[in-house]
């Protein structure tokens, strides 16, 4: 399952999500203050093998 990390625009929160958190966050805002994110706001975290 892809991972990414999330910075919200607005309150600068760091939060690392997978694919369904990512969807849920990208429809309801930012789980710390509610503000309105992008795709952008979100970069995929490559796989360390």
């Amino acid at each position: 399952m892809s991972r990414y990390e999330f910075t919200c625009p607005e309150c600068g929160q760091e939060i690392e999500v997978n694919e369904s958190m990512r969807e849920a966050t990208l429809t309801h805002g930012c789980p710390v203050c509610a503000a309105s994110v992008t795709p952008s706001d979100f970069v995929a975290e490559q796989p360390t093998n």
